[in-house]
């Protein structure tokens, strides 16, 4: 299985399969919009019921290259549409086995007829709304920001495999300015996940029965002990709290019950960090430590974050660490959309029951949801805002309100 990337082949994962010499595998494409998590309890589920015997992840980008080539006049193979012979079709194949597509609504039609559909722009209305449930002063709140960004960034200077591990100041990440350009109000440049990296990761699942009959060493063994999603899908303008997140936190408790602890006490975590809101209300939802970095890596901004597979660089960084710590547990989460549909799982070398459920239900039970229009008008409170940028100038503003005698809000 492939999550669909920054690139035009029709299917990767038969390519894949060819050059690996598994030409009966039977292929899965992923569209965006369908969580990165999906396909990882897809093969946990076939595997325990016994309808498959193995499964291969796979996500890979290299915008980095399909840039540098771009640049220099030519054309990067895998970049150009599909049939003009120029994306590597002859390799590629014919369509896939199976193609997911995803259910829901990522956005209103009111946010997208009010032009605010950029992910900059929504985050950055998600942490405007944390900030102000929590009654924290703008500077303030760019403290925060700056001071969890930085220790993310000091993680990812020591990582030899970050694609921007250099150093940056507290300073430097908490307002914008040279080499910072502002976004989104109070996001800049390094605020946000960068794309432009060469990086792909893969996942090998499979039984403990085929893994010992193949002679997988036993402490090369990663065990599942969670593997949470739900496919509830609320856009951001409908949600009754915009810096909440309310199914993460069913699918958090969830796993602490099932773990029999406080997911503060898990030892190691790879929080899906694509913007400091996603962070930042994660941290709450799940009780994790405010005032450290949940990561190992360093995050989407510095360590990289490939459009459509983070989650499998999360994964495979966390694997590596539990091998060298034997017995310990570790925490990764998934962000699909807006903060729309969550993914959380758990690993560790040691076995035991787990738990794989899809807790939509349990989700929508949690939100609560308003009606939303972009033809408002009269009095009302500011719910949340933004300003966003035309390089370094200001060029509109994004404000959301409510009606506390209606149950519509734009």
């Amino acid at each position: 299985a492939v999550p669909e990337g920054d690139w035009k082949y029709a299917n990767p994962a038969r390519s894949i399969a060819a050059r690996l010499g598994c030409e009966s595998a039977r292929t899965v494409r992923v569209e965006i919009g369908v969580p990165q998590h999906a396909p990882i309890r897809a093969a946990l589920l076939g595997i325990q019921s016994g309808q498959m015997q193995a499964a291969l992840i796979v996500g890979g980008e290299a915008k980095a290259t399909q840039l540098s080539i771009e640049r220099a006049g030519g054309i990067a193979p895998g970049s150009s549409p599909v049939g003009t012979g120029l994306d590597g079709t002859g390799l590629d194949g014919a369509a896939p086995d199976e193609r997911w597509t995803p259910e829901g609504e990522i956005m209103a039609e009111a946010e997208i007829a009010a032009g605010i559909w950029s992910v900059a722009e929504q985050y950055a209305c998600i942490d405007a709304a944390l900030r102000y449930s929590e009654g924290q002063s703008v500077p303030d709140h760019l403290d925060s920001i700056a001071s969890l960004w930085q220790q993310f960034n000091q993680v990812a200077s020591l990582n030899a495999d970050a694609a921007f591990g250099t150093p940056r100041s507290a300073e430097f990440l908490r307002v914008a300015g040279p080499g910072n350009r502002p976004l989104a109000f109070p996001y800049a440049k390094w605020h946000s996940t960068q794309w432009a990296v060469d990086q792909a990761a893969a996942m090998v699942l499979c039984s403990v029965g085929l893994a010992r009959e193949l002679g997988v060493p036993t402490d090369q063994l990663v065990f599942p002990r969670v593997a949470l999603e739900s496919s509830l899908s609320v856009s951001l303008t409908k949600r009754a709290e915009m810096g909440r997140w309310p199914a993460m936190k069913v699918l958090g408790d969830a796993a602490a019950a099932h773990l029999q602890q406080p997911l503060s006490q898990v030892k190691y975590a790879e929080v899906y960090s694509c913007f400091p809101a996603a962070v930042r209300v994660q941290q709450r939802e799940l009780g994790l430590a405010q005032d450290q970095a949940p990561t190992l890596i360093g995050g989407m901004a510095f360590a990289g974050g490939p459009f459509n597979n983070f989650t499998y660089q999360a994964t495979a960084a966390m694997v590596d660490q539990l091998r060298q710590d034997p017995g310990s547990l570790g925490l990764v989460t998934t962000v699909s959309g807006l903060l729309t549909k969550p993914a959380l799982a758990v690993w560790s070398t040691e076995p035991g029951e787990v738990l794989i459920a899809d807790l939509g239900a349990q989700a929508a039970a949690a939100t609560a949801v308003r009606e939303v229009t972009n033809q408002g008008s009269g009095l009302a409170s500011i719910a949340s805002y933004t300003v966003t940028y035309a390089g370094t100038d200001p060029s509109s503003a994004f404000v959301m309100t409510s009606w506390p005698n209606l149950s519509t809000g734009s």
